[in-house]
């Protein structure tokens, strides 16, 4: 048989031409000569399937990403690489960016008939940049829930403020690879305290609990109504998220009543689990659950403490003197106390009528 096209008779036929005449036309792979890409504009997320997906991806890779899936390898390639016999290689460059539209070249090595051959392809990749949904709710300032840090019967202080603050930034930072609503919509600052609000219910309850284990304190939630979907009829609501810190700190003193007896006690850490005190009268520490917290009553804070001297001391008890009207006062001896000595200046708070002497 002869080549129609050449009229070469000593090739073989393949398709009803010679070899050479076949291999003039063949092409290793189909590309298109351009292809469209929807990514979002502020956070790269590639809109692909009828959905957004979240990616975390450069520009450039997503360019290579949608090279790489657009090309149709011829399938007698693919039939010599199932071989082993085709050696195919393929290799992606952007040649030049020109505004979102990436201009880019291919080219493909292969081996096929005992022949190898190259060829090059140009294509253009243009990155439609558009606005996901996720993003557009946090243009718009879009909110789920509203952390309101207070403190009971008091007024925050500027370090508890701060650190507040900074828990916040570092706890939705640390979420936003997870939940892309994991941000700060506005920190508005009031009198009473601050009111945080926060893309997502779920990272806004989060941020509660990681401000708990820092501060203690008690946790409310107040669910509102504030539409309805209307695609499922269903209720639509915003979180109000009330922690409030307790009105004492560390250094402290207050009175606990359990289901026996009072003890007067100094607050010695605070912390999401327990607050832990110490009975002034005979030294025992004590972990306070939170539950508990309404049986607690504020006394005095740690700027009341005073100092005074030892001024006598037997087996039985320690006598110092008070810092008020210079009184001497007996102390019953405890184990704490074995290593003062006469003489030596210690730390008291008066509750009630009766001093405390305070350990180190």
């Amino acid at each position: 048989m002869f080549c129609p096209e050449c009229g070469n008779t000593d090739e073989p036929m393949i398709e009803g031409v010679c070899q050479t005449c076949f291999l003039k036309k063949f092409q290793i792979l189909k590309i298109p000569e351009r292809i469209e890409v929807t990514v979002c504009a502020h956070c790269n997320c590639k809109f692909e399937k009828g959905k957004w997906e979240e990616i975390e991806n450069s520009e450039a890779e997503i360019i290579y990403l949608a090279l790489e899936q657009s090309i149709i390898v011829n399938p007698l390639i693919e039939k010599e690489e199932e071989k082993g016999s085709a050696n195919l290689e393929i290799e992606l460059e952007i040649i030049q960016m020109r505004g979102t539209i990436a201009e880019c070249n291919i080219e493909a090595i292969a081996n096929i008939f005992g022949e190898t051959i190259k060829q090059s392809f140009e294509n253009e990749v243009k990155l439609k940049k558009s606005v996901c949904p996720n993003c557009s709710k946090q243009q718009s300032g879009y909110y789920e829930a509203v952390i309101q840090l207070r403190a009971d019967n008091r007024e925050l202080t500027n370090v508890e403020k701060e650190k507040a603050s900074e828990i916040v930034h570092k706890t939705l930072a640390k979420r936003f690879y997870k939940d892309k609503l994991a941000y700060l919509v506005q920190n508005a600052k009031l009198k009473e305290g601050n009111d945080y609000y926060i893309g997502s219910y779920k990272s806004g309850k989060k941020t509660v609990d990681t401000l708990k284990k820092e501060f203690g304190g008690i946790i409310k939630e107040s669910p509102r109504l504030i539409s309805q979907d209307k695609s499922t009829g269903k209720g639509l609501y915003r979180v109000w998220i009330s922690i409030r810190l307790p009105r004492f700190k560390k250094g402290d003193f207050i009175k606990y009543s359990d289901k026996q007896y009072s003890k007067f006690t100094e607050v010695l850490a605070i912390d999401g689990k327990r607050i832990l005190v110490r009975d002034l009268a005979n030294g025992e520490k004590i972990a306070i659950p939170w539950k508990e917290y309404d049986s607690l009553e504020y006394l005095k804070n740690k700027e009341d403490i005073e100092t005074t001297t030892v001024i006598s001391k037997s087996p039985n008890t320690l006598q110092i003197l008070d810092p008020y009207d210079y009184s001497s006062v007996d102390l019953d001896m405890i184990s704490s106390f074995e290593e003062i000595n006469i003489g030596d200046e210690v730390k008291v708070i008066k509750i009630e009528n009766d001093l405390y002497l305070l350990l180190e």
